[in-house]
């Protein structure tokens, strides 16, 4: 364990009772979180992949048109 990580569970241990298990849940679903989050992230690699393979394609082709985002 990092000494931040200690400091912070260091911290956490003087939180009285209801606080610490706030906080562990509070962590333990962030956890959860960003595991999901990394695991979409992997599985949809080849997707933005063939998606960028598409867009390029189009662009050489002629069929996009760039955006003019101060037109209203």
């Amino acid at each position: 364990m990092n000494g931040a990580l200690k400091k912070a569970f260091q911290e956490a241990a003087q939180l009285p009772e209801d606080e610490q298990a706030e906080f562990a849940e509070w962590l333990l679903a962030e956890l959860a979180d960003e595991r999901r989050w990394r695991k979409t992230f992997v599985d949809s690699q080849d997707m933005l992949s063939a998606m960028a393979d598409e867009a390029l394609a189009e662009a050489e082709r002629g069929e996009v048109k760039d955006l003019d985002f101060g037109k209203h």
